[in-house]
Protein backbone atom coordinates (compact mmCIF):
# COMPACT_ATOMS: atom_id res chain seq x y z
CA UNK A 1 0.00 0.00 0.00
CA UNK A 2 1.28 3.76 -0.74
CA UNK A 3 3.29 5.07 2.14
CA UNK A 4 1.92 8.82 1.33
CA UNK A 5 -1.81 7.94 0.67
CA UNK A 6 -2.92 4.90 2.54
CA UNK A 7 -6.69 6.15 2.03
CA UNK A 8 -6.16 6.36 -1.51
CA UNK A 9 -9.43 4.98 -3.46
CA UNK A 10 -9.16 1.39 -5.34
CA UNK A 11 -8.61 3.00 -8.40
CA UNK A 12 -5.58 5.11 -7.03
CA UNK A 13 -4.04 2.01 -5.51
CA UNK A 14 -4.60 -0.15 -8.58
CA UNK A 15 -3.27 2.35 -11.15
CA UNK A 16 -0.54 2.58 -8.76
CA UNK A 17 0.19 -1.13 -8.25
CA UNK A 18 -0.35 -0.25 -4.40
CA UNK A 19 2.06 2.44 -4.26
CA UNK A 20 4.89 -0.34 -5.11
CA UNK A 21 8.76 1.15 -5.84
CA UNK A 22 11.10 -1.35 -6.49
CA UNK A 23 13.95 -0.74 -3.52
CA UNK A 24 17.36 -1.66 -5.34
CA UNK A 25 16.46 0.57 -8.42
CA UNK A 26 13.44 2.86 -7.75
CA UNK A 27 11.54 0.86 -10.85
CA UNK A 28 7.90 1.97 -10.57
CA UNK A 29 7.17 -1.43 -12.27
CA UNK A 30 7.07 -4.15 -10.39
CA UNK A 31 9.26 -6.79 -11.15
CA UNK A 32 8.52 -10.63 -11.67
CA UNK A 33 9.63 -12.87 -9.24
CA UNK A 34 10.23 -16.38 -10.48
CA UNK A 35 11.82 -18.34 -7.50
CA UNK A 36 10.57 -21.52 -6.96
CA UNK A 37 12.12 -21.94 -3.81
CA UNK A 38 13.70 -19.47 -0.80
CA UNK A 39 16.60 -19.85 1.92
CA UNK A 40 16.05 -20.78 5.70
CA UNK A 41 17.80 -18.62 8.04
CA UNK A 42 20.40 -20.17 10.33
CA UNK A 43 18.39 -20.93 12.84
CA UNK A 44 15.89 -22.71 10.05
CA UNK A 45 12.77 -20.34 9.97
CA UNK A 46 11.80 -18.05 7.07
CA UNK A 47 12.23 -15.35 8.21
CA UNK A 48 11.35 -13.17 4.84
CA UNK A 49 7.70 -14.63 4.69
CA UNK A 50 8.17 -17.39 1.94
CA UNK A 51 8.70 -21.29 2.19
CA UNK A 52 8.22 -22.76 -1.53
CA UNK A 53 7.03 -21.81 -4.82
CA UNK A 54 3.88 -23.81 -4.59
CA UNK A 55 2.23 -22.08 -2.00
CA UNK A 56 4.44 -18.53 -1.85
CA UNK A 57 4.96 -15.74 -4.43
CA UNK A 58 5.82 -12.27 -4.30
CA UNK A 59 4.59 -11.37 -7.59
CA UNK A 60 0.89 -13.52 -6.43
CA UNK A 61 0.83 -12.09 -3.51
CA UNK A 62 1.29 -8.09 -4.70
CA UNK A 63 -1.24 -8.65 -7.57
CA UNK A 64 -3.90 -10.14 -4.62
CA UNK A 65 -3.27 -7.32 -2.81
CA UNK A 66 -4.26 -4.94 -5.19
CA UNK A 67 -7.06 -7.45 -5.78
CA UNK A 68 -8.23 -7.05 -2.30
CA UNK A 69 -8.57 -3.66 -2.07
CA UNK A 70 -10.41 -3.72 -5.20
CA UNK A 71 -13.06 -5.85 -3.94
CA UNK A 72 -12.98 -4.50 -0.39
CA UNK A 73 -12.17 -8.21 0.99
CA UNK A 74 -9.70 -8.87 3.67
CA UNK A 75 -7.76 -11.63 1.69
CA UNK A 76 -7.48 -13.02 -1.98
CA UNK A 77 -5.64 -16.10 -3.80
CA UNK A 78 -4.98 -15.79 -7.19
CA UNK A 79 -5.32 -19.48 -8.96
CA UNK A 80 -4.54 -21.24 -12.43
CA UNK A 81 -8.07 -20.36 -14.30
CA UNK A 82 -11.62 -19.65 -13.53
CA UNK A 83 -12.49 -22.61 -12.98
CA UNK A 84 -9.27 -23.80 -10.76
CA UNK A 85 -11.27 -20.71 -8.54
CA UNK A 86 -14.70 -21.74 -8.84
CA UNK A 87 -14.45 -25.51 -8.01
CA UNK A 88 -11.55 -24.79 -5.19
CA UNK A 89 -14.59 -23.39 -3.34
CA UNK A 90 -17.30 -26.35 -4.18
CA UNK A 91 -14.23 -28.54 -2.88
CA UNK A 92 -14.21 -26.77 -0.04
CA UNK A 93 -17.68 -28.17 0.83
CA UNK A 94 -17.91 -31.17 2.77
CA UNK A 95 -19.22 -35.14 1.57
CA UNK A 96 -22.78 -34.75 2.41
CA UNK A 97 -23.26 -30.93 1.96
CA UNK A 98 -25.75 -29.14 0.18
CA UNK A 99 -25.24 -26.04 -2.32
CA UNK A 100 -28.05 -23.96 -4.23
CA UNK A 101 -26.43 -22.95 -7.89
CA UNK A 102 -28.44 -20.69 -10.33
CA UNK A 103 -30.34 -22.28 -13.62
CA UNK A 104 -28.39 -19.77 -15.76
CA UNK A 105 -24.35 -19.80 -15.29
CA UNK A 106 -21.16 -20.23 -16.67
CA UNK A 107 -21.75 -23.24 -18.35
CA UNK A 108 -18.16 -24.82 -17.43
CA UNK A 109 -19.14 -24.62 -13.89
CA UNK A 110 -22.52 -25.80 -14.21
CA UNK A 111 -20.83 -28.67 -16.49
CA UNK A 112 -18.67 -29.71 -13.68
CA UNK A 113 -21.35 -29.85 -11.05
CA UNK A 114 -23.36 -32.43 -12.78
CA UNK A 115 -20.41 -34.51 -14.00
CA UNK A 116 -18.40 -33.83 -10.64
CA UNK A 117 -20.76 -32.48 -7.88
CA UNK A 118 -22.00 -35.97 -6.52
CA UNK A 119 -19.16 -37.30 -6.73
CA UNK A 120 -17.53 -35.10 -4.64
CA UNK A 121 -20.18 -35.83 -2.47
CA UNK A 122 -22.09 -32.31 -2.20
CA UNK A 123 -25.33 -32.02 -3.48
CA UNK A 124 -26.28 -29.79 -6.17
CA UNK A 125 -30.03 -27.86 -6.06
CA UNK A 126 -30.63 -25.61 -9.08
CA UNK A 127 -32.61 -22.56 -8.45
CA UNK A 128 -33.62 -19.37 -10.60
CA UNK A 129 -31.09 -16.31 -10.69
CA UNK A 130 -33.52 -13.89 -9.96
CA UNK A 131 -36.34 -15.15 -7.76
CA UNK A 132 -35.48 -14.86 -4.34
CA UNK A 133 -38.94 -16.43 -3.36
CA UNK A 134 -37.76 -19.67 -4.18
CA UNK A 135 -34.22 -18.99 -2.95
CA UNK A 136 -35.99 -18.56 0.25
CA UNK A 137 -38.26 -21.58 0.35
CA UNK A 138 -35.11 -23.84 -0.89
CA UNK A 139 -32.81 -22.65 1.48
CA UNK A 140 -35.24 -23.45 4.34
CA UNK A 141 -36.33 -27.18 2.82
CA UNK A 142 -32.69 -27.78 1.68
CA UNK A 143 -30.25 -26.45 4.89
CA UNK A 144 -27.60 -25.53 2.28
CA UNK A 145 -24.06 -25.17 3.19
CA UNK A 146 -23.27 -22.16 -0.04
CA UNK A 147 -25.29 -20.75 -1.86
CA UNK A 148 -24.09 -20.30 -5.56
CA UNK A 149 -24.62 -16.55 -7.38
CA UNK A 150 -23.88 -15.35 -10.56
CA UNK A 151 -24.71 -11.58 -11.79
CA UNK A 152 -25.15 -10.81 -13.83
CA UNK A 153 -25.52 -14.39 -15.16
CA UNK A 154 -23.93 -15.39 -18.45
CA UNK A 155 -24.91 -15.49 -21.22
CA UNK A 156 -28.82 -14.11 -20.29
CA UNK A 157 -28.17 -11.42 -17.95
CA UNK A 158 -30.53 -11.93 -15.41
CA UNK A 159 -29.50 -10.45 -11.99
CA UNK A 160 -29.63 -11.35 -8.52
CA UNK A 161 -30.36 -9.08 -5.55
CA UNK A 162 -27.17 -9.65 -3.65
CA UNK A 163 -28.26 -8.09 -0.52
CA UNK A 164 -31.83 -10.29 -0.26
CA UNK A 165 -29.22 -13.55 -1.49
CA UNK A 166 -26.76 -12.60 1.51
CA UNK A 167 -29.71 -12.53 3.84
CA UNK A 168 -31.44 -16.21 2.94
CA UNK A 169 -27.94 -17.79 3.12
CA UNK A 170 -26.84 -16.60 6.25
CA UNK A 171 -30.83 -17.22 7.78
CA UNK A 172 -29.16 -21.21 7.80
CA UNK A 173 -25.51 -20.52 8.44
CA UNK A 174 -24.67 -20.60 4.85
CA UNK A 175 -22.04 -18.78 2.41
CA UNK A 176 -23.04 -16.60 0.18
CA UNK A 177 -20.15 -16.91 -2.91
CA UNK A 178 -20.73 -14.91 -6.16
CA UNK A 179 -19.17 -15.19 -9.61
CA UNK A 180 -18.57 -11.21 -10.40
CA UNK A 181 -16.34 -11.87 -13.25
CA UNK A 182 -18.97 -10.09 -15.66
CA UNK A 183 -19.54 -7.27 -13.51
CA UNK A 184 -16.04 -6.47 -11.93
CA UNK A 185 -15.32 -4.49 -8.66
CA UNK A 186 -15.24 -1.62 -10.65
CA UNK A 187 -19.17 -1.59 -11.43
CA UNK A 188 -20.08 -3.94 -8.22
CA UNK A 189 -18.37 -5.39 -4.98
CA UNK A 190 -20.75 -7.96 -3.19
CA UNK A 191 -18.83 -8.40 -0.26
CA UNK A 192 -19.95 -4.88 0.66
CA UNK A 193 -23.83 -6.58 0.00
CA UNK A 194 -23.41 -9.43 2.37
CA UNK A 195 -21.48 -12.14 0.18
CA UNK A 196 -18.96 -14.03 1.83
CA UNK A 197 -16.56 -14.86 -1.29
CA UNK A 198 -16.05 -13.38 -4.56
CA UNK A 199 -14.79 -15.11 -7.74
CA UNK A 200 -13.57 -14.13 -10.89
CA UNK A 201 -12.53 -15.81 -13.99
CA UNK A 202 -9.81 -13.20 -14.29
CA UNK A 203 -8.50 -14.17 -17.67
CA UNK A 204 -11.34 -11.48 -18.52
CA UNK A 205 -12.00 -8.25 -17.53
CA UNK A 206 -9.11 -8.42 -14.31
CA UNK A 207 -6.71 -9.26 -17.31
CA UNK A 208 -8.65 -7.84 -20.34
CA UNK A 209 -5.87 -8.43 -23.02
CA UNK A 210 -6.90 -12.03 -24.26
CA UNK A 211 -3.66 -13.00 -23.02
CA UNK A 212 -3.52 -15.24 -20.00
CA UNK A 213 -5.83 -17.72 -18.24
CA UNK A 214 -6.18 -17.48 -14.45
CA UNK A 215 -8.63 -16.90 -11.61
CA UNK A 216 -9.39 -15.25 -8.69
CA UNK A 217 -10.79 -15.79 -4.97
CA UNK A 218 -11.50 -12.59 -2.56
CA UNK A 219 -13.10 -13.12 1.06
CA UNK A 220 -15.04 -10.76 3.39
CA UNK A 221 -12.90 -12.55 6.05
CA UNK A 222 -10.23 -15.34 7.36
CA UNK A 223 -12.17 -17.81 8.89
CA UNK A 224 -11.63 -21.99 8.61
CA UNK A 225 -13.62 -21.95 5.35
CA UNK A 226 -11.46 -19.66 3.72
CA UNK A 227 -8.11 -21.40 5.51
CA UNK A 228 -9.91 -24.89 3.41
CA UNK A 229 -9.71 -22.72 0.25
CA UNK A 230 -6.22 -21.86 1.11
CA UNK A 231 -5.06 -25.28 1.52
CA UNK A 232 -6.77 -26.55 -1.68
CA UNK A 233 -4.62 -24.24 -3.75
CA UNK A 234 -1.35 -25.33 -1.57
CA UNK A 235 -2.11 -28.98 -1.50
CA UNK A 236 -3.56 -29.39 -5.40
CA UNK A 237 -1.23 -27.14 -6.40
CA UNK A 238 -3.86 -24.60 -8.72
CA UNK A 239 -1.48 -21.73 -7.68
CA UNK A 240 -0.80 -19.23 -10.54
CA UNK A 241 2.44 -18.54 -12.45
CA UNK A 242 3.94 -15.57 -11.40
CA UNK A 243 4.41 -14.10 -14.99
CA UNK A 244 0.63 -14.55 -15.61
CA UNK A 245 0.15 -12.47 -12.24
CA UNK A 246 2.48 -9.83 -13.27
CA UNK A 247 0.05 -9.94 -16.70
CA UNK A 248 -2.77 -9.45 -14.36
CA UNK A 249 -1.08 -6.77 -12.23
CA UNK A 250 -0.64 -4.76 -15.38
CA UNK A 251 -3.91 -5.54 -16.49
CA UNK A 252 -5.56 -4.40 -12.90
CA UNK A 253 -3.56 -0.50 -13.42
CA UNK A 254 -6.18 0.01 -16.24
CA UNK A 255 -9.08 -1.86 -15.31
CA UNK A 256 -11.46 0.94 -14.51
CA UNK A 257 -10.62 2.71 -18.05
CA UNK A 258 -11.20 -0.34 -19.56
CA UNK A 259 -14.57 -1.40 -17.42
CA UNK A 260 -16.21 1.85 -17.99
CA UNK A 261 -14.98 2.47 -22.04
CA UNK A 262 -16.87 -1.15 -22.62
CA UNK A 263 -20.06 -0.66 -20.53
CA UNK A 264 -20.55 2.51 -22.23
CA UNK A 265 -20.32 1.23 -25.68
CA UNK A 266 -22.06 -1.67 -24.49
CA UNK A 267 -25.00 0.77 -23.20
CA UNK A 268 -24.98 2.51 -26.54
CA UNK A 269 -25.05 -0.91 -28.66
CA UNK A 270 -27.94 -1.76 -26.33
CA UNK A 271 -29.97 1.24 -26.95
CA UNK A 272 -29.32 1.46 -30.43
CA UNK A 273 -30.58 -1.79 -31.40
CA UNK A 274 -32.92 -2.42 -28.67
CA UNK A 275 -35.99 -1.91 -31.33
CA UNK A 276 -34.53 -3.22 -34.60
CA UNK A 277 -36.67 -5.13 -36.33
CA UNK A 278 -34.89 -7.92 -36.99
CA UNK A 279 -33.87 -8.79 -33.31
CA UNK A 280 -36.39 -10.69 -31.20
CA UNK A 281 -35.18 -9.27 -27.84
CA UNK A 282 -31.94 -7.11 -26.46
CA UNK A 283 -30.48 -8.69 -23.35
CA UNK A 284 -28.74 -6.00 -21.16
CA UNK A 285 -29.29 -5.28 -17.91
CA UNK A 286 -28.78 -1.03 -18.49
CA UNK A 287 -32.25 -1.01 -20.81
CA UNK A 288 -34.32 0.33 -18.27
CA UNK A 289 -37.01 -2.36 -19.78
CA UNK A 290 -34.60 -5.28 -18.48
CA UNK A 291 -36.71 -7.10 -15.87
CA UNK A 292 -33.45 -6.92 -13.24
CA UNK A 293 -32.57 -3.44 -14.45
CA UNK A 294 -33.88 -1.49 -10.65
CA UNK A 295 -31.69 -4.23 -8.20
CA UNK A 296 -28.49 -3.80 -10.91
CA UNK A 297 -28.57 0.00 -10.89
CA UNK A 298 -28.77 -0.42 -7.13
CA UNK A 299 -26.32 -2.70 -6.78
CA UNK A 300 -23.95 -1.83 -9.51
CA UNK A 301 -22.40 1.87 -10.21
CA UNK A 302 -20.71 3.67 -13.38
CA UNK A 303 -22.10 1.03 -15.47
CA UNK A 304 -23.54 -2.44 -16.54
CA UNK A 305 -21.14 -4.34 -18.06
CA UNK A 306 -19.83 -4.95 -21.82
CA UNK A 307 -21.59 -8.03 -21.88
CA UNK A 308 -25.08 -7.98 -23.88
CA UNK A 309 -26.76 -10.70 -25.91
CA UNK A 310 -28.95 -10.20 -28.43
CA UNK A 311 -32.05 -12.61 -29.60
CA UNK A 312 -31.88 -12.93 -33.35
CA UNK A 313 -35.53 -13.16 -35.48
CA UNK A 314 -35.65 -16.16 -37.24
CA UNK A 315 -33.98 -18.55 -35.21
CA UNK A 316 -31.14 -20.25 -34.93
CA UNK A 317 -29.65 -20.13 -38.62
CA UNK A 318 -30.71 -16.55 -38.71
CA UNK A 319 -28.10 -15.86 -35.58
CA UNK A 320 -25.20 -17.79 -36.83
CA UNK A 321 -25.77 -16.00 -40.37
CA UNK A 322 -25.53 -12.42 -38.45
CA UNK A 323 -22.66 -13.65 -36.81
CA UNK A 324 -21.22 -15.34 -39.87
CA UNK A 325 -21.75 -11.66 -41.74
CA UNK A 326 -20.19 -9.59 -38.81
CA UNK A 327 -16.32 -8.38 -39.34
CA UNK A 328 -15.48 -5.95 -36.51
CA UNK A 329 -16.27 -8.30 -33.72
CA UNK A 330 -14.49 -11.53 -33.76
CA UNK A 331 -16.45 -14.72 -33.76
CA UNK A 332 -14.31 -16.15 -30.47
CA UNK A 333 -14.97 -17.63 -27.06
CA UNK A 334 -14.11 -15.14 -24.03
CA UNK A 335 -15.03 -12.16 -23.00
CA UNK A 336 -13.91 -9.08 -21.09
CA UNK A 337 -10.11 -7.94 -23.84
CA UNK A 338 -10.20 -4.66 -25.06
CA UNK A 339 -11.09 -6.50 -28.81
CA UNK A 340 -15.22 -7.20 -29.05
CA UNK A 341 -15.96 -10.59 -29.81
CA UNK A 342 -19.50 -12.38 -31.07
CA UNK A 343 -20.53 -16.33 -29.88
CA UNK A 344 -23.48 -18.31 -30.66
CA UNK A 345 -23.46 -19.68 -27.25
CA UNK A 346 -25.93 -22.81 -27.50
CA UNK A 347 -23.24 -24.35 -29.92
CA UNK A 348 -20.43 -24.15 -27.40
CA UNK A 349 -22.39 -25.63 -24.92
CA UNK A 350 -24.65 -28.32 -26.41
CA UNK A 351 -28.17 -30.00 -26.23
CA UNK A 352 -28.41 -29.65 -22.60
CA UNK A 353 -27.84 -25.56 -21.99
CA UNK A 354 -30.67 -23.70 -21.44
CA UNK A 355 -29.79 -20.77 -23.65
CA UNK A 356 -31.71 -20.80 -26.37
CA UNK A 357 -30.28 -21.17 -30.25
CA UNK A 358 -31.32 -18.10 -31.60
CA UNK A 359 -28.87 -16.17 -28.84
CA UNK A 360 -26.19 -13.97 -30.22
CA UNK A 361 -23.21 -13.18 -26.85
CA UNK A 362 -21.50 -10.31 -27.27
CA UNK A 363 -18.11 -9.25 -25.33
CA UNK A 364 -18.04 -5.62 -26.35
CA UNK A 365 -14.74 -3.79 -26.18
CA UNK A 366 -13.25 -0.59 -26.19
CA UNK A 367 -13.32 0.35 -29.86
CA UNK A 368 -14.95 3.50 -31.34
CA UNK A 369 -18.25 3.09 -30.64
CA UNK A 370 -19.86 4.46 -34.28
CA UNK A 371 -17.14 1.17 -35.58
CA UNK A 372 -18.82 -1.07 -33.69
CA UNK A 373 -22.67 0.12 -34.52
CA UNK A 374 -21.72 0.20 -38.03
CA UNK A 375 -20.58 -3.20 -38.08
CA UNK A 376 -23.44 -4.81 -36.71
CA UNK A 377 -25.80 -2.52 -38.92
CA UNK A 378 -24.29 -4.24 -42.13
CA UNK A 379 -24.63 -7.92 -40.62
CA UNK A 380 -28.11 -7.10 -39.76
CA UNK A 381 -28.88 -5.57 -43.14
CA UNK A 382 -27.45 -8.94 -44.52
CA UNK A 383 -29.40 -11.22 -42.96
Amino acid sequence: MSKNFPDASPETLAAQALGFVEPLTGAVTPPVYIASTYEREADLTYARGHIYGRPDNQTVRLAEGVLTKLENGTASLLVASGMSAATGIFMALKPGDTALVPEVMYWGVRKWLNEWGAEWGVKIVYYQNDDMAALKALTEQHRPALIWAETPSNPMWTVTDLAEAARIAHSVGAKLAVDSTVATPVLSRPLEHGADLVMHSATKYINGHSDVIAGAIVTAKEDDFWRRIVAIRKDVGTIIGPFEAWLLLRGMRTLHIRVRAASANAMAIAQHFEKHPKLERMLYPGLPAHPGHAIAARQMSGGFSGMLSMRVKGGEQKAIALAANLKLFKRATSLGGVESLVEHRRSIEGDTSPVPGDLLRFSVGIEKIEDLIADLEQALAAI
